[in-house]
């Protein structure tokens, strides 16, 4: 009675269905609470929306206003003290181990859920069935299990299916992927990519590509990345399920133009994450460059430049006091350096600055561009060059 059910499984048959079973529950957490619900990227048909709330509160016991607050908190006041879950404030192994009880927190919050979680379902069923009776959900999936696969293997399989998610998507996705990885964008927070392949927690792995382009519906931006996740939506689309509103630009190029103009302004700050990728490739061999230059003729300022490289690319505010110190000083010894970093502050005031008008940024791109064609630094007319192509 005890590992009997309706179905008599084997083992690895037990693990194959906790795994199905769980990985409905990622489809869900990634399509609905955070791509539809947190972001707004695609729309989904009732039937699919009813579905996925269902399902999560069945396996999970998750609340979407709760869910979709604490996560736009994050993107809002990301790698702050005020950032529910950082591990550049917290620690990875808190983060790790414990983000579940950082969610929880945050989730009792009334003022996070009353500032971020405006939009999300407010339906009878949501006011009398998801939200005030979430845990009954998991009761009756508990049950469900053990009339299935026996009292034993339904009790693991359900509590596998609890802490699935909380591990995964509050521990790793939270944790590891804003602590170690790749990143294709220099976004101000410091979020990576865990791994190119998201398949395992749905997608969610490519976690720099979507702070990078958070209204995105498809969080794969480069040709070896796979996103499971977008595959599934692509699948809802067809079946009418489904309808994407955004997704990440992809930059356009057409012949340089004499000068810069508004189509031009705008596609560079749609692509600004693009822009600036390319112009840290452009500030590295300029950092190359320089510093073969000084250990023939000036060794010692040579070595203030070494291992300098990777904070080139990288804001002041991410660099703690001692380092912005330090690299002041490095900067101090290559004038041509120095010009190439301090124009990329420059270029990115592009799009940081909110209360400009068109015709201002416009003339600050132009004026720009004038002036990094007549710095006589290869790497910036070579740039310049590129902007004036991007359409």
């Amino acid at each position: 009675m005890l590992f009997s059910g309706i179905f008599d499984l084997p083992w690895w048959g037990l693990v194959i269905v906790t795994l199905i079973l769980t990985h409905v529950s990622i489809a869900a957490v990634t399509i609905y609470l955070h791509r539809h619900q947190a972001h707004r990227a695609l729309d989904l048909h009732p039937l699919a929306s009813h579905f996925f709330r269902f399902w999560l509160c069945m396996t999970t016991g998750m609340v979407t206003k709760e869910w979709a607050a604490v996560h736009r908190k994050h993107h809002a006041k990301c790698e702050t003290r005020d950032d529910p879950h950082s591990p550049r404030i917290y620690g990875i192994n808190r983060v790790l181990w414990g983000g579940v009880f950082l969610y929880v927190k945050e989730a009792n919050n009334k003022t996070t859920l009353e500032r971020y979680g405006r939009g999300t379902p407010d339906d009878w069923l949501e006011r009398n069935v998801y939200s005030n009776r979430a845990k009954i959900g998991l009761v009756i999936m508990g049950l469900i299990n053990i009339a299935l696969f026996g009292i034993v293997p339904g009790l693991l399989i359900l509590a596998v299916q609890i802490v699935w998610i909380p591990f995964w998507a509050a521990g790793v996705v939270n944790g590891i992927g804003h602590y170690w990885g790749y990143r294709n964008w220099p976004t101000a927070d410091a979020s990576t990519n865990i791994f190119p392949w998201g398949i395992l927690i749905g997608g969610e792995e490519l976690h720099n590509n979507h702070h990078a382009f958070g209204a995105s519906a498809k969080l794969s931006n480069r040709w070896y990345e796979f996103d499971i996740g977008w595959v599934y939506i692509r699948m809802l689309s067809v079946l009418g399920l489904a309808e994407v509103k955004k997704v990440a630009p992809r930059p356009r190029f057409t012949q340089a133009k004499p000068v810069a103009d508004f189509d031009t302004l705008q596609a560079v700050i749609a692509c600004r994450y693009d822009v600036l990728a390319k112009y840290a490739k452009s500030l590295k061999k300029t950092y190359a460059e320089e510093l073969r230059a000084l250990r023939r003729f000036a060794p010692q300022d040579a070595q203030l430049l070494k291992g300098l490289k990777r904070w080139l690319n990288r804001d002041e505010g991410q660099l703690r006091a001692e380092e912005r110190a330090r690299l002041a000083v490095a900067l101090a010894k290559s004038e041509k350096l120095s010009t190439v970093y301090g124009m990329r502050k420059e270029l990115a005031a592009l799009w940081e600055r909110s209360n400009a008008s068109r015709e201002q940024l416009l003339k600050q791109l132009q004026d720009w561009c004038r002036r990094a064609e007549a710095s006589g630094i290869r790497q910036l007319e070579e740039f310049s060059f590129r902007l004036r192509c991007y359409a």
